[in-house]
């Protein structure tokens, strides 16, 4: 399967989604507190086929840990997951390219879905 990378700043979260992928067969590694500057060496060493991230976190936004991802892996698709309705917020993810954005709470049906869709698309 795929090598997945979560990052989310709410353990309970991350733990919820590493699992629910793990159980479909992905590999996941799964990261607490990133910094902007970090991304790119993590995500190179990582080598991911999708990241999954949350969007508001402290110290780097899912909008900026997209940007600092593509800047390490171009064209690696990535997943927000966001508790906001926001718009503007929605624009400026899909204007750096983030593949799709999910809204809490999390289903496992569709956070399922979507993760085989956007590997589908990556291929």
């Amino acid at each position: 399967m795929s090598k997945i990378i979560v990052v989310d700043d709410s353990k309970l979260m991350r733990n919820l989604i590493q699992h629910i992928l793990q159980q479909a067969g992905h590999e996941v590694e799964a990261w607490a507190d990133v910094t902007a500057m970090e991304v790119p060496d993590r995500v190179s060493a990582a080598n991911p086929d999708l990241v999954v991230t949350d969007y508001q976190m402290p110290g780097c936004n899912g909008l900026t840990l997209a940007r600092m991802a593509r800047k390490a892996k171009p064209g690696v698709p990535v997943i927000v997951v966001t508790a906001l309705h926001d718009p503007a917020v929605e624009e400026a993810l899909k204007c750096q390219a983030v593949s799709r954005i999910l809204h809490k709470p999390l289903k496992e049906e569709e956070l399922l879905a979507v993760v085989a869709e956007v590997l589908a698309q990556a291929v």
